[in-house]
């Protein structure tokens, strides 16, 4: 992706999209990639990163929703099965089938999860990733060494997806971009623009590297700006009622000897009746969530005291090295799309999780709800509204098989994996120049080939970019990733053209954000 290319293409004032669509989240990825497979011209504009809100900050898990099954939403959980299974064979170098095991305490739950998990099987046909099971006590401490074992029975194994939310983001961008879509970071939405019948046909955007302004003239507009879908509304309508209600979800990150072994923990039920997870990702253990009315939408969140220890309290019950505050190597939060609940209702968890297509009355279309793991589907829904805003004839939707960029058979293990057959373009870097191949940090593999090629080709424009959705050292350990962000920043200058002031800047911006990681 090269981002001076894509600029250049949308100053032709004259030329009208098909669709322009706002937000380079998973939302906005999935339209985008939808209706690319249909031949239709696209733009996408993002006004922070490419998954810089809610997209990078999930738990990382490609699923039908165990607890949505639970809660009788049976149409999501098989629409999310259906997903899963295509997305994990879209692209194998992002994703994993990673099994989990609840560890049973009563009879009762036995009888429960083995039921349960039995029809998750069947739903999932034959896109299943793995038979659930019960396991005997023995088994369930050989595969979970830290698991509480006073009282334990047994444990319930089932398989389900595990995935790089912000990498599958930025192979689905540089996908969209070789099937001609014009992919833009850091460019801002500052309008709507109307044609004479006052139907939207257009956006105003602003370069945020440049302060350039343009005009985009498309026959759709999209929303899927996720919590900050309201802002865009009200560019539209002013007196636009409130369609958001945000819901944080924070994870704490931890060494994986917490856990041990190679398997997800999952406790299906928590002191305030939710979901905790602790799955193994990039040699970490990743520990979450929590769901947490807020009132207002923030690019970077903050995780609550209450929420990390509400975390911690609930891994010491099941863990037998109860994990403290000073274990926690990172933590980050995310905020939740959901719709605005009825009047009287409150409970975030019965809130569906279910995507929502609406149309305004100048035609603005939004996309709204719904998770990663449903992306694509999201995408075709949202795209077959084009065909009724401009009465164009109807194109079959043909993403469902699509290979996302880097695809391969047989990935590189490690953290190789992530780039799929791109690897071998990083190798090169580092053949021409040997220098390259150096580690940016001592404990983790990471190389400044990395940096370039991430400058290069996936369009990283700040430190932050790099530390936090190319490489995930920032959520993986964010004391190691402000020891890198000097080396990190000289690359990039280097890369980008840069002078002395633009590194201290970084650095300083850099320095902000991740402090919001570490816990005080």
């Amino acid at each position: 992706m090269d981002r001076k290319k894509n600029l250049k293409k949308i100053e032709d004032k004259s030329k009208v999209w098909d669709i322009a669509v706002i937000g380079g989240g998973a939302s906005g990825l999935g339209v985008a990639l939808d209706a690319l497979s249909r031949g239709l011209s696209v733009v996408l504009i993002e006004k922070a990163d490419f998954a810089a809100g809610t997209s990078s900050r999930s738990t990382k898990l490609v699923h039908g929703g165990v607890r949505y099954l639970a809660q009788g939403d049976v149409s999501l959980v098989f629409e999310a099965l259906r997903e899963r299974g295509r997305l994990l064979q879209n692209a194998p170098h992002l994703t994993y089938n990673q099994p989990f095991i609840i560890p049973i305490y009563t009879l009762f739950d036995r009888i429960q999860y083995s039921v349960g998990l039995k029809i998750y099987d069947w739903m999932a046909g034959r896109l299943r990733l793995g038979k659930s099971r019960f396991i005997s006590k023995k088994e369930t401490i050989e595969r979970l060494p830290q698991v509480k074992r006073e009282g334990l029975k047994g444990g319930v194994v089932y398989h389900d997806g595990q995935f790089d939310d912000a990498r599958l983001a930025l192979s689905i961008a540089m996908t969209c971009n070789e099937m001609g879509g014009c992919m833009l970071n850091y460019v801002k939405v500052q309008g709507l623009i109307k044609d004479d019948s006052d139907k939207t046909s257009g956006i105003q955007v602003q370069d945020v590297v440049t302060k350039q302004k343009y005009e985009i003239r498309s026959k759709m507009v999209v929303n899927a700006t996720g919590v900050f879908a309201d802002k865009i509304l009200k560019m539209d309508k002013p007196e636009a009622p409130k369609s958001i209600q945000p819901s944080q979800g924070i994870h704490l990150v931890l060494d994986q000897s917490f856990l041990g072994g190679k398997d997800a923990l999952m406790i299906p039920k928590t002191s305030d009746g939710r979901v905790l997870f602790a799955v193994p990702w990039h040699g970490k253990l990743v520990v979450g969530t929590t769901d947490t009315l807020r009132e207002k939408a923030k690019l970077e969140p903050e995780a609550l005291a209450n929420e990390v220890e509400f975390i911690l309290e609930t891994a010491q019950n099941y863990l037998t090295k109860a994990p403290q505050k000073s274990d926690v190597l990172s933590v980050f939060a995310g905020l939740r799309p959901l719709a605005a609940p009825k009047e009287g209702s409150t409970k975030t968890k019965e809130i569906s999780r279910s995507h929502k297509v609406t149309v305004s009355e100048s035609n603005l279309v939004s996309i709204t709800g719904g998770k990663w793991t449903t992306f694509r589907k999201m995408g075709e829904d949202t795209v077959e509204y084009f065909y009724k805003v401009t009465g164009e004839k109807s194109v079959e939707s043909r993403s469902s098989n699509i290979k996302y960029n880097g695809f391969t058979d047989t990935p590189k293990e490690g953290h190789w994996k992530g780039y799929g057959e791109n690897f071998m373009e990083i190798q090169k870097l580092i053949e021409t120049n040997q220098e390259l191949g150096e580690k940016l940090h001592e404990k983790y593999p990471y190389t400044k080939a990395e940096v370039v090629w991430s400058v290069r080709n996936e369009m990283a424009v700040k430190v932050e970019d790099v530390l936090s959705r190319r490489l995930r050292i920032l959520l993986l350990d964010s004391k190691a990733a402000l020891k890198m962000a000097p080396l990190v920043a000289e690359l990039m200058a280097s890369e980008l053209g840069k002078d002395e002031s633009w590194v201290k800047s970084e650095l300083a911006d850099f320095e902000k954000l991740a402090n919001k990681y570490i816990l005080k």
